[in-house]
């Protein structure tokens, strides 16, 4: 597809690093040059100096053909003034970044009056990944697949599990049948994992199943499986804001430390079950005195990545049992942060960018690849894809463990008309089924291609 992107920012560069590595014909437009020079060197696309909101440099960009505009600048006015021109200019499907709290209420009628296929606020996506992490305190991540119904869940196995040295094949069968486990991170190394590999403490697993499996999965394990009680958040900004409101709803009893009095005062009127404390998070005197102790929940969320990493270090040192939600901008500290144990790490930028993907994807989807999910994982070394079984394809009826598969693929799950399957080698996938694959080979366009020729 032809996309424009508009903004070269963090959420910009991410975009048009991932998007033209899926092979999409990419034209960036920014103001500053360099920054234009820069983006062109480090990826096969095109760059264009100048202001998105310009009719003629729109044009330039070839707008008139394009089948997507992104608008990710830091002004949300700027971004819906694109998605209008583009619109009009070369009726496209046009997104936007809009960040600015007084639009939440009005994004519905913006959406509508110009034609937006889709609004995308990261603050507000940040604070929804840390809230479904914070309602399932065991993982460290979740994503979803099936439209909902099946789960992508990461949590760490510890020294006492069930699971710990154990080969995947002799794991208790109460535990195996109704969940996959699909990727094994394990220090710097990543296993699609066979059934003679041997789990140990502190791997970072990746399971696939239901909703409902995956939690009789950690019911079973001993693991908590209930929303936290309490949550300290350090930084009232918007994340805070919207992650505040969201546990509140929970019945999450909720501190939020402000350092800015009037932003205090704001929080206080908008959340006012909330307890506001204008104070330095970093304070350890203060965090003792507000329960950091004992809080179920310790979210970092400054715009410091140095400071949110040392609290979250802080509140591990004097609380193991809190769930930690640590916020970082910089993508290249991850295998550092990795090796510290701080629980689930979001990264504002890469949840924006993967959030557009995932449209653009759903667009592409009906061109050249039956791709209806794509999620990247562990620092974007493992795949995991959703495929749309179409009518003669060469997988549908056959026994999985008679599929000639390529090396490092897994069938992790199989939706059959919303019945979620962990499959076994028995298994069989029938027309119209989507099917979720585990990789580390990427380039694959559909389901056929898993298969050795």
């Amino acid at each position: 597809m032809h996309i424009i992107v508009v903004g070269c920012g963090n959420v910009g560069q991410t975009l048009t690093q991932q998007l033209s590595k899926e092979g999409h014909n990419i034209t960036v437009i920014e103001e500053k040059s360099s920054v234009v020079q820069n983006v062109v060197n480090n990826y096969d696309v095109m760059g264009i100096v100048g202001n998105g909101a310009s009719y003629s440099i729109m044009k330039d960009a070839g707008i008139e053909t394009a089948d997507l505009m992104i608008a990710v600048t830091d002004s949300d006015e700027l971004n819906l003034l694109c998605c209008l021109i583009a619109k009009k200019a070369g009726n496209c499907h046009t997104i936007a970044r809009v960040r600015n709290p007084v639009y939440k209420k009005e994004i519905n009628f913006i959406k509508e009056e110009l034609g937006l296929s889709m609004v995308i606020n990261p603050e507000e996506a940040a604070a929804f990944e840390a809230e479904r992490l914070l309602k399932f305190p065991s993982a460290t991540k979740i994503e979803t697949f099936a439209r909902g119904r099946a789960e992508l869940v990461k949590f760490i196995v510890d020294d006492n599990s069930r699971l710990c040295d154990k080969a995947l094949k002799d794991i208790p069968s109460d535990l195996k049948k109704h969940v996959i486990v699909s990727v094994v991170s394990r220090g710097t190394e990543v296993y699609i994992p066979d059934g003679n590999f041997i789990l140990r403490a502190g791997d970072e697993i990746t399971i696939f199943g239901s909703s409902r499996n995956t939690l009789s999965f950690f019911k079973k394990l001993g693991l908590p499986t209930a929303k936290v009680p309490s949550s300290i958040i350090v930084g009232g900004g918007e994340t805070g804001y919207y992650l505040a409101k969201q546990l509140i709803g929970f019945g999450v009893k909720v501190t939020i430390f402000e350092r800015d009095a009037v932003r205090c005062k704001e929080l206080s009127d908008l959340l006012p079950q909330a307890l506001i404390i204008n104070g330095d998070g970093t304070d350890k005197d203060m965090l003792m005195e507000e329960g950091v102790t004992s809080v179920g929940s310790f979210v970092a969320l400054t715009n410091l990545d140095e400071e949110n990493i040392m609290l979250s270090m802080y509140v591990k040192s004097i609380n193991p049992k809190a769930k930690l939600i640590t916020k970082v901008h910089r993508v290249n500290y991850g295998d550092i942060i990795g090796s510290l144990g701080i629980g689930s790490i979001i990264y504002p930028k890469n949840i924006t960018a993967d959030r557009i993907v995932q449209f653009v994807r759903g667009m592409n989807a009906s061109k050249d690849s039956n791709i209806e999910t794509l999620y990247k994982l562990n620092d974007e070394r493992v795949e995991a894809l959703e495929f749309i079984v179409r009518s003669g394809s060469p997988v549908i009826g056959v026994p999985l463990a008679q599929l000639n598969l390529k090396k490092g693929i897994l069938i992790a799950c199989i939706n059959h008309y919303g019945e979620i399957i962990s499959p076994t080698g028995d298994s069989v996938i029938r027309d119209r089924d989507s099917v979720i694959v585990v990789t580390t080979l990427t380039g694959l366009k559909d389901i056929s291609d898993i298969l050795e020729k």
